[in-house]
């Protein structure tokens, strides 16, 4: 009977194992879920044509938009910042928001006209909405080093 009961539990444990070993490998990445750094890659040029069309903040990327080089820069870490924030291998390696944001006089009204903008991309490339709220609640707490006013 004791034998029985071993040999019981150490089945019992083996198949837990293997579920939860099963369950943690479907248990995708924000960053997996978006669609890697492709589709990213793809929702920042939407973006970034987004806000450039945006009469209610375009004004701030006035100097970058017209600048080719400059314009491929900023995608670029932008896209590496998306993708770090949702758990990729991408390493920012741009500025601290506060530092890249200071002086612009950016209010609460434009961060919210960019966010319009970024879930406006992220729902024409049909992010779901779990991950968009995911995404966004992971960018979200940048407002407090963007906003000055």
């Amino acid at each position: 009977m004791r034998k029985h009961i071993t040999s019981l539990l150490l089945v019992s444990g083996l198949a837990l194992s293997a579920v939860t070993a099963t369950f943690a490998q479907k248990q995708a990445s924000l960053y997996d879920n978006l669609g890697g750094k492709k589709a990213i890659t793809a929702v920042v040029d939407e973006f970034v044509s987004r806000v450039a069309a945006d009469n209610r903040i375009n004004a701030f990327f006035k100097q970058t938009a017209s600048d080719p080089k400059r314009l491929a820069s900023f995608k670029s870490k932008l896209v590496d910042q998306i993708c770090e924030a949702s758990g990729g291998p991408c390493k920012y390696k741009g500025k601290d928001m506060k530092a890249a944001h200071m002086g612009m006089g950016v209010s609460g009204a434009d961060f919210n006209a960019l966010v319009e903008d970024l879930v406006g991309a992220l729902d024409k490339f049909k992010v779901k909405e779990a991950d968009k709220n995911t995404l966004l609640g992971v960018l979200g707490p940048m407002k407090s080093a963007i906003v000055e006013k």
